[in-house]
């Protein structure tokens, strides 16, 4: 049985939340809230199903959290959002904005995990109210090898991501713009790089230690020893215990490419997973492909893709879909929800097969999260 579904949306000015029966084909609106504010993910805690939180960059408060402990009817500023220590060190660090929020293991009620620019990351303890720093990663000796200033991307240097092993609190990944993808096993305490065979072609060499652009990584919900990877430079593949990453898209279609922002395991096949593709050409001007944009879908873990573009605009379809900006439920058949840099929220209720605008008109669309509604 189909659970009734929301979406919570977050984009360059202010956030939206879509509701809809389990039938998925008449949604209901509730917003805008903190219209004008920029929200960078906007995100529900799956352990009580109603606690959101927002990372939020607002014109009075700043980089700031904002938090609902009522599914979303009323909203505080986190007392103590995340922040670095001040330093006379001409290197101090000053929080810009929080990027990602990842509620912690089903195991730790209350415990959430955020990922910052430039690159940090933040733990806290009480539900979102107050935050502090990660020194394993924050202050790790080689944090400014991992994390040089001058690294950058157009929204700044980014802690992109965290995943915690459902299986293991203290096993955890972060993802990062400025050094690729990092693995702990001591619940943040220390870190190393896991990044072997992932190519920085930005770089004099290649293949580093440290150095690649990990736009997005996931594990699959039924083998968390799968994971996939959209980096800057290809898709990828790495199936523990194993170290190196394998480029599986090398299969795409040579005139599509296999450079995009996310990418979206299946929720009950470690076989399968979605991208979105964007024209990264020299010039990167970061659209859909020659106008024509698609969802691809692997069902052999990468040996090959198959294209999906049914209702999608046949030609001057000119956007992309941003790193947080594509998900998926649990339903069955699976429906696939995204939001794309032009306003517009679509989605499939049939894995991809067809799609269906749910909004447009929208401002720049950041997130999308998709989430059971109690």
């Amino acid at each position: 049985m189909t659970d009734a579904i929301q979406l919570l949306v977050g984009s360059r000015k202010g956030a939206w939340i879509y509701r809809s029966d389990a039938g998925r084909q008449a949604w209901s609106v509730q917003g805008p809230l903190f219209l004008g504010q920029i929200i960078n993910h906007f995100v529900i805690d799956p352990r009580d199903g109603k606690t959101m939180l927002m990372a939020a960059s607002t014109g009075h408060l700043g980089p700031t959290i904002l938090r609902s402990t009522d599914g979303g009817e009323s909203w505080t500023e986190a007392k103590a959002p995340p922040a670095f220590a001040k330093s006379d060190d001409p290197r101090a660090r000053a929080v810009d904005h929080s990027f990602w929020l990842e509620p912690g293991h089903a195991s730790e009620p209350g415990v959430w995990w955020a990922g910052v620019s430039p690159p940090g990351l933040f733990r806290s303890d009480d539900n979102g109210e107050t935050w502090e720093s990660v020194a394993g990663f924050n202050d790790n000796p080689r944090y400014w090898d991992w994390c040089p200033p001058e690294a950058g991307t157009p929204d700044g240097s980014l802690l992109n991501q965290v995943v915690i092993d459902p299986r293991d609190p203290a096993h955890m990944y972060i993802a990062t713009s400025s050094a690729g993808v990092f693995e702990s096993r001591d619940q943040a305490q220390t870190w190393r790089p896991l990044n072997q065979n992932v190519e920085a072609n930005f770089l004099p060499d290649p293949y580093p230690e440290f150095g690649q652009d990990a736009h997005f990584i996931a594990l699959a919900p039924t083998n968390p020893d799968r994971l996939w990877q959209q980096n800057h430079c290809g898709i990828y593949r790495l199936d523990r215990p194993g170290e190196r990453w394998e480029r599986i898209g090398r299969a795409m279609p040579a005139e599509v490419g296999d450079i995009g922002f996310t990418i979206v395991p299946h929720a009950r096949c470690a076989e399968t997973a979605w991208v979105w593709p964007m024209d990264g050409t020299e010039v990167w001007p970061r659209t859909s492909p020659g106008g024509r944009p698609a969802a691809y879908r692997t069902r052999d873990a990468g040996a090959s893709w198959e294209r999906q573009d049914q209702g999608l605009p046949t030609e001057q379809g000119w956007f992309t879909v941003k790193r947080q900006a594509f998900c998926a439920d649990r339903a069955d058949p699976l429906g696939l929800y995204l939001g794309t840099t032009g306003g517009e929220l679509w989605m499939s209720g049939n894995e991809g097969e067809s799609w269906r605008q749910i909004a447009a008109h929208l401002p720049e669309i950041y997130s999308v999260v998709a989430a059971p509604l109690a």
